[in-house]
């Protein structure tokens, strides 16, 4: 009985000595969640929280189930490769570009919109020019994505076809070239990863631009970039419309050339800055 006694008595202390050394070596180990925890913690710049606050509220859960590029658990799929239910002309009535082989393609029936509008969004699309290149610099397969129906982030097949920098593929059109050109041989698929922070509106004026940030085929191409205005042709761009949301909005050219595009999906933001 008192061997039991003993050796039970070591076996506590030995476990004891671990927890000491443990916490000795690895002070985090302390369970962080005590009652003490907020003592003495500094407020975080710019917000209402403190710094490692418990009760500042947890990410949400976003799940990816499909390879990369596949739409997340929150996103909004705008085109799966079966139907343009979520789209229409411009006039409202339905859209009617070509539908197969899972791809939407440009047919000379004109723009298409989203029938749900967005503002701040993480924007996902595959996009694809000709395999035949036909034309040149702006003739030469031209679309482009529309937010809130008006601040362009332009579709062209730059691949070996010179155009105007701020007119090329992944360009805030008419107004910043992208950073480098990542453009694919025409044929081949394409991906743009978009980022748009809306403009911000005070008494009817912009008191905040709009903000784009763009991966090309994975590559950085356009970072925070300021969107000086509603797109325009041959002038400068201007805030003229002060809305929170409008529809996305996808680019008939008018070329006769079939781009196409897959894999459309979104992300509604809140992308205010500040928590």
């Amino acid at each position: 009985m008192a061997k039991r006694a003993r050796f039970l008595s070591f076996v506590v202390f030995c476990l004891v000595a671990v927890l000491v050394v443990s916490w000795s070596v690895y002070p985090w180990a302390e369970a962080q969640e005590g009652p003490n925890w907020h003592k003495g913690l500094p407020k975080q710049y710019k917000s209402k929280w403190l710094v490692h606050d418990l009760k500042r509220p947890k990410p949400a859960v976003v799940t990816q189930a499909g390879p990369v590029g596949s739409a997340p658990s929150d996103a909004i799929v705008l085109f799966d490769g079966k139907d343009l239910s979520q789209w229409t002309k411009g006039n409202g009535k339905p859209a009617a570009w070509t539908v197969k082989d899972g791809y939407a393609e440009l047919n000379h029936t004109g723009n298409i919109r989203t029938k749900k509008e967005f503002g701040d969004c993480q924007f996902h699309i595959e996009w694809r020019a000709p395999a035949e290149p036909r034309g040149v610099s702006q003739a030469r397969g031209n679309s482009g994505i529309f937010f809130m129906g008006l601040y362009e982030v332009q579709i062209m097949d730059s691949h070996k076809n010179s155009t105007y920098a701020d007119g090329s593929a992944a360009s805030i059109y008419g107004q910043h070239p992208p950073l480098v050109n990542a453009c694919r041989k025409p044929g081949e698929w394409q991906v743009y990863d978009i980022v748009f922070r809306r403009p911000r509106f005070k008494d009817g004026k912009m008191s905040e631009p709009g903000r784009f940030t763009v991966l090309h085929n994975g590559v950085l191409v356009q970072h925070n970039t300021e969107s000086f205005g509603e797109t325009a042709w041959r002038r400068l761009a201007k805030y003229r419309k002060a809305l929170e949301k409008g529809p996305i909005s996808i680019q008939d050219h008018g070329d006769r050339q079939k781009v196409a595009y897959r894999n459309i999906w979104i992300r509604e933001l809140d992308l205010s800055g500040s928590d």
